[in-house]
């Protein structure tokens, strides 16, 4: 298995697809700094458990900015 920028665009496609998302919708680079940073100042698993968390905000209507921004503040708050 290849582990490269396509292969991760690739499967952005076909996942977004069989999901009935649109990919241009998807912000791959947010969520990966998002999960980046909670995954490295947190703990590893709490990184796509936290990504999940701001989807499910986004889908009750917060703005992604604000809702990446409420779990980044919370990463500060606890490694400062």
């Amino acid at each position: 298995m290849a582990d490269t920028p396509a292969d991760l665009d690739a499967w952005v496609v076909d996942l977004a697809n069989a999901l009935g998302i649109d990919p241009s919708d998807v912000p791959t680079t947010t969520l990966l700094d998002l999960t980046r940073d909670v995954a490295h100042g947190i703990t590893r698993p709490a990184g796509p458990v936290s990504t999940y968390l701001v989807g499910v905000a986004v889908a009750r209507g917060a703005s992604l900015d604000d809702a990446v921004a409420t779990a980044q503040r919370l990463v500060k708050e606890r490694t400062s």
